[in-house]
């Protein structure tokens, strides 16, 4: 058995995730062996902190000295939370084989042979005692794929299902779906919660839209909704990732701008950006499910949902009711916390298990989802 640990903060920056797995080694596991959820911890980011990281998101003065700086506080914040997790789960760095540390992306530029994420992963082997593997996307940005999303893997490790034919949503600041079938396939479909996010933050000061109350105040506005689905990401064939380089704020102002919506409310917007994340994701499943039954597999049986947006009742409805529309069936839109990985859990624990992968010498990539030339062993490692 290995104990590895897996540290996420996510598109969206609310918080710094730890999860620690026990991986049971088994010969000739594809997965490398039972895995376990041992642990998980969460703290909030400093504010001061989120913000400077989501001020690097946009081109600005000084960039190279502000992202070196912020890196450095990056990593403290992450060590901190790090020896705090260990502590509060009665155990010690000389326990965990590895940190798997995602680190932020900044930059993501697939199509141009690049996908930055901040991270000083030798400050945190410095502080925490603890091997890190980090830089998990670029070796197969080198192969040829996108480097996103690396999730689907361990959605297939912990979720596939010999009876069941399932399709798996994380909704995150950018969503992202995984169809667990032959072959493995993901990708993004676009934004999550990112722009919900930063919308309400403008106008309402929150960093959210808890349950989707606010969004449930408002009206989804049809020519805003077309307009913004027709962007060309939504019709681009996978395999295919984004970010806050085309789903920013800018985005939204330029469509509002462009449309004459100048008189549009802020909570009608909300309600539109809601419809927007469910429906751009039930249109991925029913895409993935006709091409599963084109090629005599089943139709999709459940969808599991992780990320923050599981904790979003009116997402979750809305989503509901998109599939229902499209697919002219009920089809269960549920919590991956009802199979026991609590949503929240899910993207740390991919990078400790992606972490383990990498120290073991195994591939952690899918190239069916990532669009790679093969399996490649991901990260590099920063010996304790």
């Amino acid at each position: 058995m290995r104990r590895v640990a897996g540290v996420m903060t996510g598109t969206s920056l609310d918080a710094i995730d730890i999860a620690v797995l026990q991986i049971e080694q088994t010969s000739g596991s594809p997965h490398g062996g039972h895995i376990r959820l041992e642990g998980f911890f969460s703290r909030p980011f400093e504010p001061a902190l989120r913000q400077d990281l989501l001020n690097l998101q946009a081109r600005g003065h000084d960039e190279l000295h502000r992202a070196a700086v912020i890196a450095n506080r990056f990593a403290e914040a992450i060590s901190g939370v790090v020896l705090k997790a260990l502590k509060e789960l009665g155990l010690h760095s000389s326990d965990i084989a590895a940190i798997g540390v995602h680190g932020q992306t900044i930059r993501h530029q697939p199509e141009l042979g690049y996908s930055l994420q901040l991270n000083a992963p030798a400050r945190i082997a410095e502080a925490t005692g603890i091997s890190v593997v980090s830089d998990f996307r670029s070796r197969d940005v080198a192969a040829g794929g996108q480097g996103a999303p690396l999730v689907p893997a361990f959605h297939e490790a912990i979720f596939s299902h010999a009876d069941e034919c399932r399709a798996i949503v994380n909704v995150g600041g950018i969503a992202n779906i995984t169809w667990l079938g032959n072959p493995l396939l993901g990708y993004d479909t676009g934004p999550g919660n990112m722009l919900m996010d930063a919308w309400i933050q403008r106008h309402a000061g929150k960093a959210f839209d808890q349950d989707g109350a606010w969004a449930a105040t408002g009206s989804i506005h049809s020519p805003l909704l077309e307009a913004m689905l027709k962007d060309d990401f939504f019709r681009r064939t996978p395999p295919k990732s984004t970010g806050r380089d085309l789903f920013s704020l800018s985005w939204l102002d330029a469509l509002i701008h462009q449309q004459g919506m100048g008189n549009i409310t802020p909570q009608d917007v909300q309600a539109t950006l809601l419809a927007l994340t469910a429906q751009s994701i039930a249109a991925e499943i029913l895409l993935l499910e006709q091409r599963a039954l084109d090629s005599c597999q089943r139709q999709c049986e459940r969808v599991l949902i992780c990320g923050g947006g599981a904790n979003n009742a009116a997402l979750m409805e809305r989503l509901t009711q998109a599939i229902i529309s499209l697919a002219g069936r009920p089809m269960p839109v549920v919590s991956t916390a009802t199979l026991g990985w609590p949503p929240q859990t899910i993207e740390a624990a991919a990078f400790a298990w992606l972490a383990d992968r990498t120290i073991a010498g195994l591939p952690g990539n899918a190239a069916s989802v990532t669009g790679a030339r093969g399996p490649r062993i991901l990260g590099s490692i920063t010996p304790a």
